[in-house]
Order: structure tokens, then sequence, then C-alpha cells
């Protein structure tokens, strides 16, 4: 579905796990569904999690999405400690504790974002409480520096963070209509 989104505004995009191809890439998507620990195992035995990590010191946009932008972050605490890729400053935790208990999780379903100022170039496109699609159980904390949107969801929760040319959000824009295209749109002019 995110190649698909990517086709729907224009946009050539290839879908690899070839080093050299990544190395000669204008930008970075880092896409990721399922379980932190197994995917930065695999971003490391493949040598990828190196490659990603040059890349976004060499100053190409990057961004992450859903558990892309959880594997940006120093750590996590899903299942256990785990080391992230360290691009933005803060943890990764449970969503569980921090809600009310009559909330469902995972977090699934549209919300809306709430942006801070001075708002993000991701989200230049939208405004103040469009919605986007959520599906996660943990969320990005301490990371104040780099918070670029939150959302709602019996607690003020990390919906998006950006330090310098890194970009991550928590939720699917390849999920979320037009508010989606426009956020990926955004990043394909960074």
């Amino acid at each position: 579905s995110l190649v698909s989104s990517f086709g729907k505004i224009g946009a050539e995009i290839i879908v690899t796990g070839d080093p050299e191809i990544i190395k000669k890439a204008d930008k970075l998507i880092l896409p990721g569904v399922g379980a932190f620990e197994d995917a930065a195992r695999k971003l490391r035995e493949s040598g990828l999690s190196e490659i990603v990590c040059d890349m976004a010191k060499s100053g190409k946009p990057l961004m992450g999405i859903c558990l892309g932008m959880q594997l940006l972050f120093e750590k996590s605490y899903e299942y256990g400690e785990y080391e992230g890729l360290g691009l933005i400053k803060g943890k990764i935790i449970p969503i569980e504790p921090d809600v009310p208990k009559n909330y469902k999780i995972p977090h699934i379903g549209w919300n809306v974002l709430h942006f801070t100022e001075p708002k993000c170039e991701l989200f230049k496109y939208l405004n103040e409480n469009d919605h986007v699609y959520f599906v996660h159980s943990y969320y990005g904390s301490d990371c104040d520096e780099s918070l670029t949107a939150t959302t709602e969801y019996g607690k003020e929760l990390t919906a998006a963070v950006a330090h310098k040319n890194v970009y991550g959000v928590q939720f699917h824009p390849e999920k979320s209509g037009e508010t989606g295209l426009k956020i990926l749109k955004a990043f394909c002019e960074i």
C-alpha cells in the first residue's frame, strides 16, 4: 500500500534491501510492521542499520513509518530492552499503563493530529485536527526536543518526530487517505 500511495502522487519508489541501491537513493523510507526486537536484529544482521544511519548522517531525508519510526529511537522496551538506531533521542514504551483501562490496546483507528510550533515541513499541507490512521501498542517517550505532532488517546501520545533530516510518524500515511498522501508529497519535496 505504501508503493501504491507513492504512485498516486507520482513519486518513483524502489523497494529493496540491496545496500548499493539504497546508497544511491535520494531519500529513504524505513517502514515497519511487527516487533521491535526482530526488526532491529534484522537491520543489524543485514548491515542495513549502518547504511541507514550513514545516509541520515549524510543529510539525506529519512522517514520512519510506524515500527520504522520506533526504530529511529535510542531504545525500546517492547518485551525487553533493545537498542534502536539512535537517530532520535528518546525511548519507545508501552501505551497500556499510560491510558485509561477502558481504552483498547493496540490503539487502532483514526485520530486527529496536533502540531507543535513551528509546524514541521512534513505537515505543510495539513491542518490542525486532520485525521490519520494508527495501529500501535507502543509510543515514543522522552522525545520533547524532536516532537512534531501528538494525538489524544486517553493521554497525549507522540504521533510524529523530526530531527534535522530524520522524520518519523507513528501512524500510517499510506492508510490515511488524502491526508496521508499530502504527508508523503511533502516528504518527497524535502
